[in-house]
């Protein structure tokens, strides 16, 4: 019987990857695995997250990109089921050493979601601010300052900066997508973790995100999850793929999608697989 490949995925190091030695990583995982009840989702992965920088998480459906970037902000910790082993490093700190806040993660690490999801009852600005009122934010001037710099960094606020106080719900889905962007900018995060963004948006939309993720990787490392590999291609600087819950390969994305160095890479890239 053919014994069964290890989900012990290996350190990336920097000067392996052929890069500039001055690039650091934001955030790092060091074998970090999840688990549902008894199920592995996720297997010892081990991975760079570097600063200033788009990386792309690929692979099949359900091939542990999502729980891998669920992993990344402890949003694991609201399903009862879910364990997660390992460390996920920001800053030098292990985000599940025991005594660390998830709020206080989750405000250094944002996260969008697939499907837009802006707050039904409220106002396009009061959106935005929302988070920053829930720190405990109150003075106008500061949510105002808020308002105006994340819309504009969503490229959102030329359209909408005469109507702040309509709904949310009345933005267009590629309008509400950046509308959540600016919710999760909002609150100046270190990193913002985004799970296949652009799904359900046209085309049109769906490039606005894309060359907004350009712009925001001057002031924010982005993490996405995408099916599509002309997506991953275009707005990345690094790409990892995922097959079975375990990181195959990892590296600059120009080099992986031209030069991958291992066979399960280059079968699911030339689409021979998945």
């Amino acid at each position: 019987m053919e014994e069964k490949q290890s989900l012990i995925s290996p350190p990336v190091p920097l000067a392996q990857l052929g890069e500039d030695q001055n690039l650091k990583p934001r955030m790092e995982t060091r074998g970090l695995s999840v688990y549902y009840g008894k199920k592995m989702g996720v297997g010892s992965v081990t991975m760079p997250i570097y600063t200033n920088q788009v990386t792309a998480l690929i692979g099949p459906s359900g091939c542990g990109k999502t729980t891998f970037l669920r992993a990344l902000n402890r949003m694991h910790d609201l399903t009862p089921i879910a364990r997660v082993e390992g460390e996920a490093i920001l800053d030098g700190q292990n985000i599940y050493t025991p005594g660390v806040d998830p709020v206080e993660i989750r405000r250094k690490i944002g996260m969008v979601f697939q499907k837009p999801n802006p707050f039904p009852t409220l106002s396009i600005y009061d959106n935005v601010v929302a988070g920053l009122k829930l720190l405990g934010v109150g003075k106008k001037s500061v949510l105002d300052e808020a308002a105006e710099r994340s819309l504009r960094q969503s490229a959102l606020w030329d359209e909408v900066k005469d109507r702040l106080r309509a709904p949310g719900m009345s933005l267009s889905g590629g309008q509400q997508q950046r509308l959540c962007i600016a919710r999760a900018l909002a609150v100046q995060p270190e990193v913002l973790l985004m799970d296949e963004p652009t799904s359900a948006l046209d085309p049109i939309s769906t490039q606005a995100i894309e060359d907004l993720m350009t712009t925001l990787k001057k002031h924010v490392t982005i993490v996405i999850v995408t099916h599509n590999m002309q997506q991953a291609a275009r707005v990345s600087d690094f790409t990892g793929y995922f097959l079975t819950g375990e990181l195959v390969e990892f590296g600059p994305t120009n080099t992986l999608f031209t030069a991958p160095k291992d066979p399960r890479t280059e079968a699911y890239i030339t689409g021979r697989f998945g």
